[in-house]
């Protein structure tokens, strides 16, 4: 249940950092405005650089795609809807473009699943028929606070229209399966719900390893 990216090069920084103090200070921009997109999905991003070391940026991500995977023998389609809430506090070392950045989201991001078997499959331990288990749905949910770190360059201290990279991780937790559902004719039998609740657990064990979320993030924006 993974998305696959392509890998993005850092741009180097060096010639920016040559720009003379009394060349910075003429045409140097605190306010920035623009469109960030990537693997935390597509939505507008605002900045504000006091100084020429430190920077803050906040911004807001939407996406959904379709991701599907399978537990043991049983498909399920997956929908994934990408929606977070973030600020970034920036550091510049070398007072130019190249930035190493901290900071949080609020973390909205969910799979919608869906199974329906057209043969029959093991829920939990036992096997049952296509008519006894009907569809099953649920969702993954992650922890809705997330840290973020990530190294990025955000184009200097000039004016103008300027592109922008961030690469890094955002810890989201352990993402957890929830609320299972069948819709077939054992959907309120006890003894079903036990196997239903035992494959919620399986779903969870295929998926414990995705507490990490890669973050690559690129930007175009106004500073002004």
């Amino acid at each position: 249940m993974t998305i696959n990216f392509l890998r993005f090069g850092i741009v180097g920084a060096a010639a920016l950092m040559t720009v003379s103090p009394a060349l910075a200070q003429d045409e140097a921009s605190s306010f920035s405005a623009g469109v960030t997109a990537g693997t935390l999905g597509i939505g507008p991003e605002v900045g504000f650089r006091p100084s020429p070391m430190f920077g803050v940026r906040g911004s807001a991500s939407f996406f959904n795609v379709n991701a599907d995977f399978d537990v043991d023998d049983i498909d399920y389609k997956g929908k994934v809807k990408l929606e977070s809430y973030g600020a970034m506090a920036d550091f510049y070392p070398f007072q130019g473009g190249l930035r190493i950045s901290g900071g949080f989201r609020i973390n909205k991001n969910r799979v919608n699943v869906v199974a329906t078997p057209t043969t029959s499959v093991t829920v939990g331990n036992v096997t049952y028929t296509p008519a006894q288990i009907g569809t099953l749905s649920g969702h993954v949910k992650t922890n809705e606070f997330a840290p973020v770190v990530t190294l990025g360059y955000a184009g200097g201290l000039t004016k103008g229209i300027k592109f922008g990279i961030d690469a890094g991780v955002m810890f989201q937790g352990n993402p957890e399966a929830q609320s299972l559902r069948a819709t077939g004719s054992l959907a309120n039998n006890a003894a079903f719900l036990t196997e239903l609740e035992r494959e919620r657990v399986k779903l969870n064990d295929d998926i414990d390893g995705y507490k990490y979320y890669p973050v690559v993030q690129l930007s175009l924006f106004y500073a002004f």
